[in-house]
């Protein structure tokens, strides 16, 4: 019997790989699909229901144009699926004038002409009284920012890319891969099939599929909880309330995420424990518990109810924190799309097309060149 030939196979169908699928199923090209899970699921980094998008990018101002493409594609997302999966509540960067968190959004806005207001912590608390920034911190308020929905996002990418042709194949993991002159040989469970290109965007697995490839990747382990408001109304509804992000002391983030009827979201950026997918712990603890809720009695009391849920997630991490998009640098028919260090869900909708681009070897939208893999050399 002859073996099955794609053009293309994806592995990993989390943000990226959706995306990626996505993109060229539209275009026409045969691909596959394949994950260890059925997704969406909350064994990797690609759940929590809400996800927070911003412009004033503090990480580096080289972000900004690929979330301008990022925000039209969500919208063309939501138009092709049919469904809402973007909130637009604004957003607020609270901390020290110079610390790198407002010093750095404010630094992307001006580069970029980004709209945007400096506020201090007084008229934070006025215009946003679920909210309490210390004396003497400032705040970069955006208004475009928001919240996208993870799971919503995948379940359309999904449908999208099967309607348009794609074969995608769940609670099927890679298994391993060859190198051929011609492109690629993968094998799963079935046994083995050829592709003329493969897509590797397993995220925290990663390490796991690069064969010989050595790369500085590591996993983070990640809460989110939920608490219930102690005061009812709507100050901490999405309506009223910004996403958020905090820095408490320099260098150390915690986000928060308005009340979409399920709970107000917390949760601190990384400052993980070092895992693997495979001894993750994955039930959440006291401790855990105990060093988001003195943040959030801290800055927004009235969220600091009882918890309603907490989930832990899984950050694959880079060690400047930007992402890798590239060519496996033994066999140019194998690009790497992951490592998003945390940051990256924002992201995927253009990962997806620039992704697309890469395999496919048309000129590239945006420059790749902050995201090649010979900066660890």
């Amino acid at each position: 019997m002859a073996r099955e030939r794609w053009d293309v196979v994806v592995a990993g169908l989390g943000a990226m790989g959706s995306s990626v699928v996505n993109e060229l199923a539209r275009r026409g090209v045969k691909v596959l699909g394949l994950d260890r899970f059925a997704p969406p699921h909350q064994w990797g980094s690609t759940h929590g229901r809400t996800r927070i998008i911003r412009e004033a990018y503090f990480e580096h101002p080289l972000y900004v144009p690929l979330l301008r493409r990022a925000y039209e594609l969500w919208e063309r997302l939501e138009h092709d699926g049919g469904r809402r999966l973007f909130h637009q509540t604004g957003g607020l960067m609270i901390g020290p004038a110079d610390g790198p968190l407002v010093a750095g959004a404010e630094r992307s806005a001006r580069e970029h002409g980004l709209p945007h207001e400096m506020l201090d912590a007084r008229e934070v608390r006025r215009r946003f009284p679920g909210l309490r920034p210390a004396p003497g911190t400032v705040a970069l308020f955006e208004p475009r920012a928001g919240m996208l929905l993870p799971e919503a996002c995948i379940e359309i990418w999904h449908s999208l890319a099967r309607r348009a042709g794609a074969d995608l194949r769940v609670e099927l993991p890679l298994l391993e891969w060859a190198a051929k002159d011609d492109g690629v040989a993968v094998r799963i469970e079935s046994g083995w099939v050829d592709a003329g290109a493969l897509v590797l965007a397993t995220g925290a697995w990663l390490p796991d599929s690069l064969n010989e490839l050595s790369l500085p990747l590591t996993v983070e382990r990640q809460l989110f909880h939920w608490f219930q408001p102690l005061q009812s109304g709507s100050a901490l509804g999405a309506d009223a309330c910004p996403i958020a992000l905090w820095e408490y002391p320099e260098g150390h983030l915690f986000a928060t995420f308005p009340d979409l009827g399920d709970g107000f979201k917390a949760g601190i950026h990384h400052d993980g424990e070092t895992t693997t997918p495979g001894t993750v712990r994955r039930e959440p603890d006291a401790e855990d518990e105990r060093r988001i809720r003195e943040l959030l009695e801290r800055f927004v009391p009235d969220a600091a109810g009882p918890v309603r849920e907490a989930r832990v997630c899984l950050y694959t991490n880079t060690p400047d924190s930007h992402f890798i998009i590239d060519r496996h640098p033994d066999s140019a028919h194998v690009t790497i799309i992951s490592a998003c260090s945390g940051h990256g869900f924002k992201f995927a909708s253009v990962v997806g097309e620039v992704g697309a681009d890469l395999v496919l070897g048309e000129h590239p939208r945006f420059d790749l060149s902050p995201f090649a893999m010979a900066r660890f050399q």
